[in-house]
């Protein structure tokens, strides 16, 4: 069956092409009519699908994570676009080519495993060396850490993403120990490759991305740690003291014990791997919600209620009024105007990345986004 490919849909496209159902959600019309949202993704991205009629009858033929075969029409609403779908049928994934639908990385794996290897390689200290050349010779875990997205959702939510964000890490890591150079280079680099390495067993990405059992039971935190302890028992030579400094930076590496921290940066390297990783993430994550809008006139994003702002975009798109600038969204959360109005009564810190803040308990939203997932964990 011929695939018509998120990027690719424009206003008033009549669309019959299957996605892969992210989320589906029934709600209320104020009519008392039901209607149904759903997540429509393949590897380009995510498209909303919205039914309004017969919407018994269609709901009882899928489920979430489903492949979907969908007829209907595009529009674009309030800057993003969505189809208003009149047919929706599963069909079985015998039928489909599963790379169309998941999420990829921009950046070629085989590049991406070169660098790790080159990396590795540049290590001068031998038993960090070792260690992560036993990771590298771990066929099984290999399939996952290059496999693996960084996250469900925030940032590097995507095929490759652990091994991007985790290389994007370990580099930031050796352009500050060039700055520093009384810092453990070694040690800042591997704590780097090996700070998200649980999230190879916490997180399900066969088809949309989930929290295993055990990632919901232990977190990715504790899961790293015992892979690494899991390859030290191998190495037998293997420095004790280095082996805590390393899983120090495995166990801090969220800063605070809010963020689901056990311990909190107690060494230069650790309090480094923090904010280099809450960086990356943050950079990554306002990418994402900058790309989200490719069909808005708009030179700023939505409003983006984790990071508590609008972003600009650039001048190359049409300048739009305030007024249209306002989204349902941000009007059914706050509108721009009480946001700001409301900003000096709340934590400030949403986008906050100083060592202060932190101390004083201020909060990152990169990790309550975390806390958020698994509030019914």
């Amino acid at each position: 069956m011929k695939k018509i490919f998120v990027k690719d849909i424009q206003e008033r496209d009549l669309v019959e092409s299957p996605f892969l159902v992210r989320d589906k959600i029934i709600g209320m019309a104020k009519n008392g009519r039901p209607y149904m949202t759903l997540k429509l993704m393949d590897c380009t991205g995510e498209v909303e699908g919205r039914i309004w009629d017969r919407v018994d009858e269609i709901a009882a033929r899928f489920n979430k994570d489903d492949f979907v075969q969908v007829s209907g029409k595009a529009s674009v609403y309030m800057g993003k676009m969505q189809l208003i779908l009149q047919e929706l049928v599963r069909i079985e994934e015998s039928a489909i080519e599963l790379s169309n639908f998941l999420p990829v990385s921009s950046r070629p794996l085989a590049e991406m495993v070169s660098e790790l290897t080159t990396v590795v390689d540049g290590l001068v200290d031998s038993d960090l060396r070792n260690l992560m050349q036993a990771f590298l010779a771990d066929e099984a875990f290999m399939a996952g850490y290059t496999r693996a997205p960084a996250a469900k959702a925030m940032h590097h939510v995507y095929l490759g993403g652990l091994l991007e964000h985790s290389l994007a890490v370990a580099l930031l890591a050796t352009d500050i120990s060039h700055r520093y150079p009384d810092l453990n280079r070694d040690l800042l680099v591997v704590g780097a490759l090996l700070h998200d390495v649980g999230k190879v067993a916490e997180l399900r990405y066969q088809r949309s991305f989930e929290y295993t059992d055990a990632g919901k039971l232990l977190g990715h935190i504790v899961i790293g740690v015992e892979l690494v302890e899991e390859k030290l028992r191998h190495l037998s030579d293997f420095p004790q003291e280095l082996a805590i400094h390393l899983k120090h930076l495995l166990l801090s590496h969220h800063g605070q014990y809010e963020y689901g921290s056990p311990k909190r940066p107690k060494t230069m390297e650790a309090v480094i791997l923090n904010f280099l990783d809450d960086l990356d993430s943050k950079i990554n994550g306002v990418r994402t919600h900058i790309d989200r809008e490719p069909d808005s006139e708009s030179s700023w994003t939505q409003y983006h209620r984790l990071y508590d702002r609008y972003f600009f975009k650039g001048r190359s798109a049409k300048p739009v009024s305030e007024s249209e600038h306002e989204t349902p969204a941000a009007k059914a959360t706050p509108s721009a105007a009480a946001v700001d109005k409301t900003r000096n009564a709340q934590s400030r810190s949403r986008f906050s990345n100083t060592l202060g803040e932190q101390l004083m308990g201020k909060k990152r939203d990169l990790f309550v986004i975390e806390r958020e997932e698994n509030k019914d964990e």
